[in-house]
């Protein structure tokens, strides 16, 4: 019998078709474990957009035939595992969003010591609901092969978002890339 991973880190591009391989994922894990389903929500409907793109999942979990418990924590995510127990199939989407909530929660500087708090602050906190949960699936964009302007801030998202991409891949059971649609395992066993 193939052990359960406790950590699956799936990143793609936008609109790669990243959530659906990672919703995917979580039904058969569930299914396969009797486990609960838990979506962790971190979007903040703070345009247009995001207000279609936080619809469009909802829709697509609820035309799933899969019950999903919706949670929603847009900042401190380490705090959720209170509430997450040791059968929770729980999928977390998406850092990238996490890590613009948290650098832009206050008008905080962006200073070296800022940066490596909320990069701590976001793996130790998944890290803490991954010792609650059964699995924990993280989602995030794949940023780091766009063109980068020589803008500071800029520079110093990306700077983070690998790190904390790193520290996730370092960390999970196993690792996807979502290219077009097409989960491309980078770390772990398929069985």
């Amino acid at each position: 019998m193939a052990l359960i991973p406790s950590l699956i880190f799936i990143t793609g591009g936008v609109r790669s078709g990243k959530s659906r391989f990672a919703e995917k994922m979580a039904i058969e894990l569930a299914h396969k474990t009797g486990g609960r389903l838990t979506f962790l929500a971190t979007g903040v409907p703070s345009d247009p957009e995001m207000k279609d793109r936080i619809t469009k999942h909802k829709l697509d979990r609820e035309s799933s035939n899969a019950s999903w418990r919706t949670l929603e924590k847009t900042v401190q995510i380490g705090e959720m595992a209170e509430v997450i127990d040791h059968q929770d199939i729980v999928l977390m989407d998406c850092v990238t969003t996490l890590l613009n909530n948290e650098l832009f929660q206050t008008n905080q500087e962006w200073t070296e010591n800022f940066l490596t708090n909320v990069k701590d602050q976001i793996v130790s906190g998944i890290l803490t609901i991954k010792k609650q949960a059964r699995t924990v699936i993280v989602v995030s964009n794949e940023v780091l092969h766009e063109p980068f302007s020589e803008n500071k801030l800029v520079l110093a998202y990306v700077r983070v978002l690998g790190a904390i991409h790193q520290m996730f891949v370092r960390a999970s059971d196993q690792a996807f890339l979502v290219e077009a649609g097409i989960p491309i395992m980078m770390k772990g066993d398929q069985s």
